[in-house]
């Protein structure tokens, strides 16, 4: 038996999938170890491998993602680093831009950059915009400075010259003087990690990979050797945050390409049902135990980005945190999981979240030390959740002490009774996800109320149905194994990588020979970095209206034969569907030109085994609250591996696996399709 293995690392729990050719056989959720990531994923898959009769020595993929990088970025805990720049320019990562997210606080917060000042340093060099050198690379001041470095115990260097996107040769020449003087500095080229335009973006993000890589070298290497320990032939694939996969030396070489790898695995996921399915345009909800992802799906495929920060001072306002620009899924993220605390703010309103109780102490219920109330204990107390088959019944809840942390802490001072207050922990949280769903939907053109909600994550189906009569959609699609969904995406992923080359310049100045020759220039690295066969290559052009500050991504499909007016008139038209516009009558210039290298991808069943053993798929009743059928109802309890493909369930209901639990509302439908994914209609 062929074996492949997803694994997902959150904030709260470390996910495994198992499939082999008929489809998904084994599924793990263990605690996440913060202290040392790696030590859960090796008990995660041997307990996993070990409860579904399996063996180590089948596995003949193994892909992974993590929050590690992440993580490191927000809590500071990179490599001490420094930037070498330009001469005049080594403040632009403090200067960053003269845009306010917050245009009338005059207290606004912004992220402390990664490099502090005293280790900022102005290197006399300077290259022009044409690729010209004005002013040649003073050698010895860089040599002069790498010695001083490390004597002084730097570990880390990135180097972001002026203009290196056009010609790399300073920073090329400067990282060999480097390596010469002190060879145990890690060094990074904004040439290499992001050669595009745009100064504070590209010095940030060759910083923030700098900083993190010898952290996510050391992680993979050490899950690593722990897989071969365990017995794991293969090498692990680590999963990019654009969707694709790719080797452990080349997520070692650029680790901020993996800043977002998990939440992009659920992606993949939605997209692959979704197609099996019949439905390409679909909202994707992620509820985990720390956060909540939401993400278009457009035509069968994520939507991705090449804009994006960490550590947002206010989760939801562009420009307050650290700007990253790499391809990532593009999808909105809210302080809001079955972790997330809940609390009594100083107007006297609840909130909920962004702060989670993670997997350490944990929510009340968890029995681990945790005190404040969080959505877990609340969605418990509603009896949403069965205390005794929690995780399958690997853990046993402890519904009396979430019952008093939410009278204490909530129900209490708000003068309600505690019920009142579990649900308005409940319903406050599908609210706030609704809004930021439908901000995030009319953005990109698309109406939410017209679109199935694909939910999934721990605690995704428990809020599902509750987030889509918020919005007025009117389906929810909750898949098998929905709770370690962002695990099994990761088995639909082929390798992949992005290619950029900034080359600012109207559409009409160029030919197409320079063109083509641009593109086959990033395909070849596309060719010899994925090294298989079968890699296919798509072309895009970022481009604007002249005069226009930001730009859209054109797919570029001709041959040369009509240039340069198919790539204009496709300019066109991708912006008059983006903005129900058509822009004005000026000349359209390209700024960047990119390349997605992808192999084959792999032939993947996902569907997991129902019907399984003997009986009615029923196995009981509970009190679950419902507020619009007065209170607490007698809810019907269904074992979701009994129910087969046909089965229809009325609500109330609850539909219970070991990793999640649908909660089918009065007035709701749940009907089983083919794939074993359960379709609430609401």
């Amino acid at each position: 038996m062929k074996l492949r293995v997803g694994v997902d690392i959150g904030g709260t729990f470390t996910d495994l999938c198992v499939l082999d050719e008929t489809g998904i056989v084994a599924v793990g959720k263990v605690l996440t170890t913060h202290d040392e990531p790696a030590r859960a994923v090796e008990a995660g898959l041997a307990e996993t491998l070990a409860k579904a009769g399996l063996l180590a020595s089948d596995v003949e993929q193994f892909v992974h993602g993590t929050t590690l990088v992440t993580n490191a970025l927000i809590e500071r805990k990179g490599s001490r680093t420094a930037l070498l720049a330009t001469a005049g320019f080594s403040d632009v990562l403090e200067m960053r831009r003269e845009h306010r997210y917050e245009l009338y606080d005059l207290l606004i917060e912004l992220p402390t950059p990664l490099v502090p000042r005293h280790l900022r340093f102005d290197v006399p060099e300077r290259i022009l915009a044409d690729g010209s050198v004005h002013k040649g690379l003073d050698e010895d001041y860089v040599s002069r400075l790498g010695k001083e470095l490390a004597a002084r115990g730097i570990d880390a260097v990135a180097i972001c010259f002026l203009h290196a996107f056009t010609n790399p040769a300073h920073e090329q020449r400067a990282a060999e003087i480097l390596r010469e003087v002190a060879p145990g500095l890690r060094v990074a080229l904004s040439s290499e990690v992001v050669p595009e335009i745009r100064e504070f973006e590209r010095a940030s993000t060759t910083v923030a990979n700098v900083y993190v890589q010898d952290l996510t070298e050391r992680y993979l290497r050490d899950l690593e050797r722990r897989l071969h320990a365990a017995g794991v032939g293969p090498s692990p694939h680590i999963m990019l945050s654009n969707g694709g996969i790719a080797t452990v030396d080349t997520a070692a070489r650029y680790p901020i390409r993996i800043l977002e790898s998990g939440p992009a695995g659920g992606a993949l996921a939605a997209s692959a049902f979704g197609a099996a399915a019949g439905e390409t345009d679909l909202l994707a909800f992620d509820m985990g135990g720390t956060t909540a992802k939401l993400c278009m799906i457009s035509g069968g495929t994520p939507l991705v980005t090449h804009e994006f920060e960490v550590d947002r001072k206010y989760r939801l306002l562009p420009g307050s945190g650290l700007p990253v620009k790499v391809p990532v899924t593009d999808m909105i993220e809210i302080g809001v999981g079955g972790g997330s605390i809940a609390r009594i703010d100083a107007l006297g309103l609840l909130t909920v979240g962004p702060d989670s109780a993670g997997s350490e102490p944990g929510p009340v219920c968890y029995g681990r030390g945790g005190t404040e109330p969080t959505v877990t204990d609340a969605d418990l107390v509603l009896g949403y959740l069965d205390p005794g088959y929690f995780l399958g019944g690997g853990m046993t809840l402890d519904a009396s002490g979430a019952r008093e942390a939410i009278r204490k802490r909530i129900a209490e001072p708000l003068g309600v009774s505690v019920e009142e207050a579990a649900y308005g922990i409940h319903s406050s949280v599908n609210e706030d996800m609704a809004n930021a769903a439908r901000v995030h939907a009319v953005e990109r053109g698309k109406d939410p109320a017209k679109l199935p909600m694909f939910t999934f994550g721990g605690a995704g189906p428990v809020h599902g149905v509750g987030v889509a009569r918020a919005l007025g959609a009117p389906q929810v699609v909750a898949p098998p194994a929905a709770g370690v969904m962002s695990a099994v995406g990761f088995l639909t992923a082929p390798l992949a990588f992005d290619f950029v080359r900034s080359s600012r310049a109207g559409v009409h100045e160029l030919t197409w020979e320079q063109v083509d020759a641009l593109f086959a220039e990033m395909e070849a690295e596309g060719a010899a970095l994925l090294g298989e066969s079968g890699v296919t290559h798509s072309r895009i052009a970022e481009m604007r209206y002249a005069g226009q500050g930001y730009e859209i991504r054109v797919p570029v499909t001709g041959d040369g034969s009509n240039w340069p007016g198919e790539l204009i008139d496709e300019f066109v038209s991708t912006y008059r569907n983006l903005y129900q516009r058509t822009g004005p009558d000026v000349s359209v210039e390209v700024l960047n030109w990119r390349v997605v290298s992808s192999g084959p991808a792999p032939d993947v069943t996902l569907r997991l085994r129902t019907g399984v053993g003997s009986g009615d798929a029923r196995k009981g009743s509970r009190p679950a609250y419902f507020p619009q059928a007065g209170g607490f109802v007698d809810t019907a309890v269904f074992d979701r591996y009994r129910l087969v493909p046909g089965d229809e369930v009325e609500g109330p209901a609850i539909v219970e696996e070991r990793e999640s639990t649908v909660v089918v509302p009065p007035g709701a439908t749940c009907a089983v399709r083919e794939d074993a994914s359960l379709v609430v209609t609401v």
